[in-house]
């Protein structure tokens, strides 16, 4: 089976399949393959999705829901619960190795976590995930990382088309340098965002055509409906 585009469940917050469909049209498109990440295995039908394959340790989604998925022939990878990954990293690293190159991961804000939110955050800069596509996803909102390839590996700009007057905030991980926007109702050109400072917060997309390009540095990119408040 050739894997483009993979989905995986985490055990965040519940989207709304409604949500989701109005925020970001096509979300769900050409999906190849759904992986569930332990109590993420709940978010599948709700969604309309069926899963392919689930990994974790269980002690969210129990012995009662691994029962139904071995029973519904899903494959499942249990691991241990005293292990280096969270089950969510799991997941998406599940996905890579099926040869996915655009990964999507819902669940993976919200909840009673914060600790487990800003680490799915962080997977977005996971080394296995350097070259893929990858976004966190849910009905409110849109994160993605783009990553300059290094001092001699020249820009890199991340496609920011969607709707107008949507949210557009720019959050450097680290000192970016080189940044530059087009379609963006305030301009960066060429200009430097130090990590730290809040000014890449909240712009808005001007054309439904947009773009971002950075030299240097690493730089969420967090994408909020217009029909949320600023």
């Amino acid at each position: 089976m050739t894997v483009g585009r993979a989905i995986v469940l985490a055990d965040g917050d519940q989207p709304s399949r409604v949500d989701l469909d109005a925020a970001w049209p096509g979300w769900a498109d050409g999906v190849d393959l759904v992986i569930a990440a332990d109590g993420g295995a709940r978010l599948a039908d709700p969604l309309g999705l069926r899963i392919d394959a689930w990994v974790g340790d269980g002690d969210s989604l129990g012995e009662a829901g691994l029962g139904e998925l071995r029973r519904a022939g899903v494959p499942i990878t249990l691991a241990p619960a005293d292990k280096d990954e969270s089950d969510a990293e799991m997941g998406l690293l599940a996905a890579l190795r099926t040869g996915a190159r655009d990964v999507t991961i819902l669940g993976s804000l919200g909840g009673p976590r914060l600790d487990h939110a800003l680490a799915n955050v962080a997977l977005l800069a996971h080394p296995a995930a350097s070259g893929a596509a990858v976004r966190l996803l849910d009905g409110a909102t849109r994160i993605r990382l783009l990553a300059a390839p290094g001092l001699n590996g020249g820009p890199a700009r991340l496609d920011l088309a969607g709707r107008v007057g949507d949210l557009v905030s720019l959050i450097p991980l680290d000192d970016v340098a080189g940044v530059s926007t087009a379609g963006l109702r305030y301009p960066l050109r060429d200009e430097a965002l130090p990590a730290g400072p809040a000014r890449g917060l909240s712009n808005v997309r001007q054309r439904a055509s947009a773009d971002v390009t950075i030299r240097r540095g690493r730089l969420l990119v967090v994408e909020v409906p217009a029909t949320l408040p600023e």
